[in-house]
């Protein structure tokens, strides 16, 4: 027959704190109160607290900004960009031009801090519009089966061709604006976005969640937006960060090729391939805007490595710890 610890002789009871039973009133239950409650009342840190932590995307979103607002003040301290004056033509950086002049005479500062407008209109709004075609595309490759093959071979073939000779291409066919540039510099990034985007449904599209959506009778379109495109958004930003940084370099080049935006309408690009004639003798034409480019470009790379830093599960756990 059991004996119980209460009919034991008073010699052979087994302490309390041995056993592990304390009752509501003993001694550490204050201590146990108020450990439940500090767990209860702690909180995880959000993935926007997460990021300011990170170096990469505070830096590098602080440069970005930074670049961002004198491009769109610029119209408002700096002179008239396209305003010639032959007889201050090649003139060194001083006082009155801080940046120097080219050789029409033109305030080479107000040139780079429009140049910067152009260049970042066209890497945001290439991200934003190839992130756009390619989820949705992504999505249906790899969701629908039979519309796989189709679509990804499509992908392919675009892939295959060079973007610097596509942009080319588009360019001398339909003539040299602001709109064929970013047509020209999308189309070549949208089959990486649905690469991207289709690699991620092919994994989740097994989850046992997935699964269970479809044998309770949910359509396809809940499907794909509650439970598939969330696990896309964290890829995705990081990709959009280099996919701006990459648009930004190949309108430059587009530019500097003169294939790009213009002459008119400055941008990095063309201000570089004006000024490589004048190289010798002055070499602050490509030298000024070269560093606007490589410094905002930097920018965008480092906040993509801090975004990918913060989105990844396996990181985030540690800055969290």
């Amino acid at each position: 027959m059991a004996v119980t610890q209460d009919q034991m002789p008073q010699k052979q009871r087994i302490p309390e704190h041995l056993t592990g039973s304390t009752t509501a009133e003993g001694p550490g239950a204050e201590f146990e109160d108020e450990n439940a409650l500090a767990i209860a009342t702690r909180q995880e840190p959000s993935i926007f607290r997460l990021a300011l932590r990170n170096r990469g995307v505070f830096w590098g979103g602080a440069l970005l900004v930074l670049f961002a607002v004198i491009a769109a003040l610029g119209p408002f301290f700096a002179a008239d960009p396209v305003a010639l004056n032959p007889i201050n033509r090649l003139k060194p950086p001083s006082g009155a031009d801080w940046l120097g002049t080219d050789f029409l005479g033109r305030d080479l500062f107000s040139r780079v801090v429009n140049g910067g407008r152009i260049s970042l209109i066209i890497g945001i709004a290439t991200a934003l519009v190839s992130v756009t075609i390619g989820l949705l595309i992504g999505l249906i490759a790899g969701y629908i089966r039979w519309l796989d093959a189709v679509l990804m071979r499509v992908m392919d073939g675009l892939m295959a061709i060079p973007a610097i000779l596509l942009a080319i291409a588009l360019i001398s066919l339909s003539g040299a604006s602001l709109l064929t540039v970013l047509i020209a510099i999308t189309i070549p990034e949208v089959p990486r976005v649905v690469r991207l985007v289709r690699a991620v449904v092919l994994t989740v599209r097994e989850e046992p969640y997935v699964e269970a959506a479809i044998t309770a009778g949910t359509r396809l379109p809940a499907i794909l937006v509650r439970h598939v495109l969330p696990n896309t958004i964290a890829p995705l930003i990081v990709q959009a960060t280099y996919i701006c940084g990459s648009a930004m370099l190949t309108e430059a080049i587009l530019g500097f090729l003169g294939a790009g935006i213009p002459p008119e309408i400055p941008s990095w690009g063309n201000i570089m391939s004006e000024g490589r004639t004048y190289f010798q003798i002055s070499p602050w034409i490509i030298f000024y805007p070269g560093i606007a480019l490589a410094l905002t470009v930097l920018a965008v790379n480092v906040l993509g490595d801090g975004l990918r830093d913060t989105l990844d599960p396996r990181i985030a756990r540690k800055m969290r710890a």
